[in-house]
This record gives C-alpha cells, structure tokens and sequence, in this order.
C-alpha cells in the first residue's frame, strides 16, 4: 500500500528538518539525529524525506535507504493511530497467538508490517513480552490484553474505531 506524502501539509516540519540539517551536516555522523528527527517529525521517513537529506548532506540515496532500513526504530511507511502488536513468542504461539494475528488481518485487512489505509492502525507481529501468564497476549499502544480468544477481536477493536 502506499501512501503519498503531502508537502503542503508538512511545509512547518520540513523548514524544521531543514534547519536540523543545517545544525548538524557538518558534524561527523550527522545522518543518524537528521533521520532520528525526521521519524520524529513526519512519523516515518518517506522516500521524499530521504531524498532531501540525501541531496542536502550529498550522501547516496541508496545509504539513507540502507540504514534507515537497518534499524527498527525507522519506518518507511506511516503508523496507524492505534499501534497492535501480537505476541508470537513461544508461549503465546502455543496458546493460539497466531489465530489472533489472523483474525486481525482479517478484520482489519492489513498485513503484518502494514498500515490500514486511513491510518487508524499499524500491525506488527513481536517476540515475547514478558507477558507469558496472560498467553496469548496483544497490545494497542500501551494497553495490554491478554488470555485472548479470536472471538474477543471484535469487541477490543471496536474500541478503538470509533
């Protein structure tokens, strides 16, 4: 799915961007806070934000594209307001963590990784949270729900459509 980014909307964030270029391109391993701001800013870091500061540090596309790649703390596409995460460590997988992550898609119809279209929420599939008591476990933004059964999807999300 992609999303266009809007430079209309952004112009405020892009001026603030630019002078975190400014503040730093010149300072040894500079790439690292303009990225860790611009994920700030935009809440990813679209392809036209990294062709800025490739073009404004004269670093290749391609490096931007490789580290902001490299480290989860980056995303190339938006979050959703709402941020799942479905456990699949061990425990949780043996109680039926996967059936959970299914139902998910398919309520929502996203994928693992992805952001449903208007941006309510963004999917990912964890590790372990250290929630193995509450197997299977989900969480949304910082609410935690566990001893999960498929059939409860409905009603949880619900509370976040609206």
């Amino acid at each position: 799915m992609e999303f266009k980014f809007d430079f209309e909307r952004n112009q405020e964030n892009l001026k603030i961007l630019q002078e975190t270029i400014e503040e730093n391109k010149d300072k040894k391993g500079a790439l690292m806070p303009i990225l860790h701001k611009a994920q700030k800013l935009f809440g990813y870091l679209p392809i036209e934000v990294q062709t800025i500061i490739s073009e404004q540090l004269n670093i290749p596309l391609s490096e931007i594209y490789g580290v902001a790649t490299f480290y989860a703390q980056f995303s190339l596409i938006p979050k959703g307001k709402y941020e799942i995460g479905v456990c699949l460590g061990t425990a949780c997988y043996v109680k039926g963590s996967q059936e959970i992550l299914d139902k998910i898609k398919e309520d929502l119809k996203v994928e693992v990784g992805g952001t449903t279209r208007d941006r309510r929420f963004s999917l990912q599939a964890t590790r372990c949270i250290g929630a193995c008591g509450l197997a299977p476990v989900m969480t949304i933004n910082e609410d935690v729900y566990g001893k999960l059964d498929p059939s409860e999807i409905d009603s949880i999300l619900g509370k976040y459509k609206g």
